[in-house]
């Protein structure tokens, strides 16, 4: 249950996108963005492992229409990113930035709470919380290393990793969407 969590957390995939972002930010702030990135994505997981079931039943939400969603908010993220031309300035990174877009729906979004409400499924609790807090150990060492990664990239190869992360996003967001889809209309 380690790995379904890895691929769907995905930290390094993030890593792109994580990198620009904090490379603007003094050292000693930058420790606050990463808990603060960590802490939304612990929160947000913890409280859909306790609440998630509940709360699509009372709102009459599936997993499949979360998917939909989930991967249209994504695809909306990733076309902006990469359709932009890159002249106009990057907004000054703020610690909200750390909660939305990084820690939701980056670190912890549509594919790692389903995935995680999915889980509890398949295995007790416990389990599920362990292999939930193992994945954001190994966030928070990849966060926390960033600064070695943007002095071996660069500022011209983050932006091409960049554009690339983004355009994976956009075809991880068409998957949420077919996945979803597919529920509504089995072949």
């Amino acid at each position: 249950m380690f790995v379904p969590l890895f691929v769907t957390m995905d930290p390094l995939g993030i890593l792109p996108f994580w990198v620009p972002f904090v490379g603007a930010i003094q050292p000693r702030r930058r420790r606050r963005v990463v808990y603060t990135a960590l802490a939304t994505g612990l929160v947000l997981g913890l409280a859909f492992l306790g609440l998630g079931r509940g709360i699509f039943l009372l709102l009459g939400i599936t997993v499949s229409d979360f998917l939909v969603a989930g991967g249209v908010v994504l695809l909306a993220i990733s076309l902006r990113d990469l359709l932009s031309s890159g002249s106009e300035a990057p907004p000054a990174p703020t610690e909200l930035m750390a909660v939305v877009p990084i820690g939701t729906p980056l670190l912890v979004g549509p594919a790692a709470i389903s995935m995680l409400i999915l889980l509890t499924g398949l295995f007790s609790l416990w389990l599920v919380v362990l292999a939930f807090l193992a994945n954001l150990l190994l966030a928070w060492l990849v966060f926390a290393n960033s600064e070695r990664i943007i002095g071996l990239f660069g500022k011209g190869g983050l932006q091409a990793v960049s554009k690339v992360s983004y355009l994976l996003l956009a075809a991880i967001a068409i998957q949420l969407i077919r996945r979803g889809l597919a529920d509504f209309f089995p072949s």
